[in-house]
Order: C-alpha cells, then structure tokens, then sequence
C-alpha cells in the first residue's frame, strides 16, 4: 500500500497539473473538476494509485475530515441571499430528481426480472440504490445493514463496486452537460449571469491570503465539523451535514469570520482531494472480477441513474432553467452534498453553493426512510416477483 505522503503528493500534482492543463483551449472546455476525476481514475486503474479496494486510510480521511471541513470553511463564506433566487428552484428540482431515483429503480428492478438475477435479497438492493441516489453512501450502507446484506458478502461487495464506478461517472456526467446542453438547448431562466459568477469568483481568488487568516479558518472549521460529531451523538436522527451546514451558516454571520481571506481557495482545494478520491474509486479491475453479478448491477445502476437524469433534465429543460442548477440538483441526489459543492465550486456558480448544499442534506436525511420504503414495496409488489 502507497505511504499516505507519497499518494497525498501524487494526487496534489495531479490537482496541479489538471488545474493548469484546464487553462489550456484544447482542454478549457473540460474544466479542471472533470480532468482531476479522469486522471486520478486513469491512475488507480494503471496501478498507480490505490483503489477503492485498497481502503487506503488517506481516502477514508479525506472522506471523513477533508470533505465536511471543506464544506465548512466555503460556507463561512457563504451568501445568503442565493437562496433567494435559486433555493425553491433547486429544491424542486431535487424532488423531481428523487422521483426519478426512484422510478428508475423499480424499472431496473422489473428490466432485470429482481430475484432472477439478483436472489432473495433483491429488493433490499433497490432499496440500497434508491437510498444512496437520494441520500448518498451513508444511507447505502443503513438500508444494507438493516436488511443484513452486509453479511451477503459476494453481493454486497459487487453491488458497492458498481455504486463506486457509476458515482465517479455521473459526476463527469454533470460536469460536462451543461456546457453541452446550453449549446443546443439555451436555458431561458439564468439563476446568475455567467459574467457576474465569474466576477465573484475572481474576487474571491484575488484576495490576499494571509496565514493568520488561513489558520483561524481551519480551526473554526475543523471545530464546527467536532461540534457537529458530538452532537449526532446526541441526536442520532439528524445526520451530521445538517449540523455542519447550519453551525457554519451561524459563524458565517459573525463579520470578524466572514471577512476572513482564504475560504474559497481552502475549500477548493479540499473539493478537488475529494474529485480525486472519487476518481481513485472507479475500480474497473474490481468490476471485472466479480462475474455475471458484478455486470448485471452495472446495469441495473445504469438504468436507474439514466430514468433519474432523463427525468431531471427533461424537467429542467421544460421548465427553461439554469443547466447548471439542473446539474447540481441531480448531482445533489446521486452524490450528495459533497460533490454538488464541488460542481458549483468547479463550475464558478458561487451562487449554487447553498442550495446545493440544503439539497443534498434534506436528501441525507430522507434518503434511508425512502430507501426502506421502495425496499418493502418491492417485497410484496407481485410484479417484482419472478418465478
């Protein structure tokens, strides 16, 4: 296994040679988020870096400290008033995209004849899917131990490859659609002009940095993301992104926090660890390996997440919204809070930040309970039974 130094350097050179190439014509189109998870996957695949199989513990921190830190130290800096104009957009959005999750689940359940190829535990793996592409990874994890799949070994290490590979792809699949979608289908309804997103965002690199104000940042954070562990301890129910998005939005009202230089460039460059973290996890040699099972959930994922995206983005584009906003919504529901920050992070839209954010907590927080329920209906739904 690779000493945490030595992969933290690679992956910083990756960052580094991803974010200059991005400045290039030939690869401006890409931007820097979509390089940094393509090398990184390129990398892990050729044996360079580990994979997720590897269960390297810099990927297991970066997952559990660098993200919700990073998350913290953006909105310090957050503007409230984004949610003015893009927060019920998003919302609604975000519901479309979960009705679509789950649409989508039942039609790959039904497509793929469920117990057929899949075993007694099927339904528990809909459930599985349609929690994590509300919720995220927590909640994939919740509804497979409350149905004991853990203890099913072959499916459920097959069935976490292919959420890992499909996870990494629909991230480069929301990076690159808006640019593609406004070229051919002009959205009418622009949450912010590109001009003044790009005018906000330089702002926020040209600031000067001091170390003071870099350190302050980092404690405050790191800080709010222990308040935050501490206090789902005391109230289990409430994930701990809610805590760290709602006591960060508390600090950031403080002037002497807010005011401080250095949020935006921190934050980054914790979004763009995690971009390459999730690149590391597309294991294809994993995928491989596990037979018939492993291709048949790949397909079953695929199915899922294209009625998902056929639904969101049919919806936004009927409702003439931002493409960069219907981006974000559904990156809300198949990743999570994590990567829709980092797609409006990469993206510039400072003002997507927020409501990106609330997004993807209400879906951390609905996520399991919806994934229960799709679990029991299919259970007893004769239409998913084959015989």
């Amino acid at each position: 296994m690779a000493e945490s130094p030595a992969l933290l350097a690679i992956l910083l050179s990756v960052i580094v040679f991803c974010q200059w190439l991005s400045q290039k014509n030939s690869f401006r189109m890409f931007g820097a988020g979509l390089l940094i998870l393509m090398f990184s996957a390129v990398l892990a695949n050729i044996g360079i870096i580990p994979t997720a199989a590897a269960h390297h513990p810099l990927y297991q921190g970066i997952f559990s400290w660098v993200a919700p830190v990073s998350i913290s130290l953006i909105l310090l800096n957050v503007n409230l008033s984004s949610l003015r104009l893009a927060g019920k957009p998003m919302l609604i959005l975000f519901a479309i995209g979960s009705i679509g999750t789950m649409a989508g689940a039942a039609f790959a359940m039904v497509l793929f004849e469920g117990n057929r190829s899949f075993g007694t535990d099927f339904f528990a793996l809909g459930g599985m899917y349609t929690a994590t592409y509300i919720g995220g990874g927590l909640n994939f994890n919740a509804v497979a131990a409350h149905y004991n799949v853990v203890q099913n070994g072959n499916l459920f290490v097959a069935a976490t490859v292919a959420d890992n590979i499909l996870s990494a792809v629909w991230v480069m699949v929301t990076l690159a659609a808006p640019a593609i979608l406004q070229k051919y289908f002009p959205a009418r309804d622009q949450t912010t002009s590109k001009q003044e997103s790009i005018q906000l965002t330089d702002q926020l690199e040209n600031k000067t940095i001091h170390l003071q104000h870099m350190l302050l940042l980092l404690a405050i954070s790191l800080f709010v993301v222990f308040l935050s562990g501490k206090l789902v301890e005391w109230l289990p129910q409430i994930p701990s992104v809610i805590w760290v998005t709602t006591l960060s939005l508390i600090a950031a009202h403080v002037p002497e926090i807010n005011q401080l230089k250095g949020h935006y460039t921190l934050g980054m460059l914790g979004m763009y660890l995690l971009l390459a973290v999730i690149g590391a996890h597309c294991d294809l040699a994993a995928l491989f390996s596990n037979s018939i099972l492993a291709w048949r959930l790949m397909g079953f994922v695929i199915v899922l997440t294209f009625t998902h995206g056929l639904i969101i983005f049919i919806a936004g584009w009927w409702w003439r919204k931002d493409w960069y906003l219907v981006s974000i919504a559904s990156q809300a529901n198949i990743g999570g809070t994590s990567t829709a920050m980092a797609l409006a992070q990469n993206f510039a839209r400072t003002d997507l930040i927020l409501p990106g954010v609330i997004a993807g907590s209400i879906g951390n927080a609905t996520g399991t309970y919806l994934g229960i329920a799709m679990a029991e209906w299919m259970k007893v739904a004769e239409f998913f039974q084959f015989s």
